[in-house]
């Protein structure tokens, strides 16, 4: 409940600021598992992928966010959950898994980290590591664009992914996560 509410009211105020595209949102299962993997350009992306997909989005947010207490509960009351940079984090894979398992929608940014210069980076295994074990369609998204106000904003959820051809290959997590990449920027080389 919180959720629809919040979206709804971030939802109001993102499209005042901002001229919000939303190209491909079909794209996204209404049902089922779901792993939405984004490019990462601002402390809005979650926000914006939030407030534009057709599910509700579960995010992986960095533990330091939960450390402030209206922030975390706020995070907590919104589906997020913590996981620790730069280490592997097993409460943080086993948390993802189980929401992919109850049929959740999944929010990851591969990056890891904010892109300060927009350029797409090296997506880290976690990914991989969920598309790989999991059930879940995965489906690339690209935000293109500024943040700057009443600025053009255009987020675009691309086709799933299928993975048949790199599966063949008994590829890794890493190897995985560079294919989601890939297709991330494809999406933004072709609706830049």
């Amino acid at each position: 409940m919180f959720y629809k509410f919040a979206k709804t009211v971030v939802g109001l105020i993102f499209r005042l600021l901002f001229k919000i595209k939303v190209i491909g949102k079909e794209n996204i299962p209404k049902n089922g598992p779901v792993i939405i993997c984004s490019n990462h350009i601002s402390n809005f992306d979650p926000p914006v992928v939030g407030i534009t997909s057709a599910r509700d989005i579960h995010f992986m947010a960095k533990e330091e966010l939960f450390e402030k207490p209206w922030l975390g509960k706020l995070l907590t009351n919104l589906g997020a959950f913590p996981v620790k940079r730069g280490m592997r984090d097993r409460n943080a894979l086993r948390n993802g898994l189980k929401l992919l398992e109850e049929g959740n929608a999944l929010g990851l940014f591969p990056e890891g980290t904010r892109s300060k210069n927009g350029e797409v980076k090296k997506g880290l295994a976690g990914a991989g590591f969920f598309a790989m074990r999991s059930d879940a369609t995965v489906i690339p998204c690209a935000i293109i664009g500024t943040y700057k106000k009443f600025s053009k904003l255009k987020v675009v959820y691309g086709q799933p992914i299928n993975f048949e051809s790199l599966n063949k290959e008994k590829p890794g997590a890493q190897e995985v996560t560079d294919e989601i990449m890939d297709h991330i920027k494809r999406l933004l080389e072709e609706n830049r």
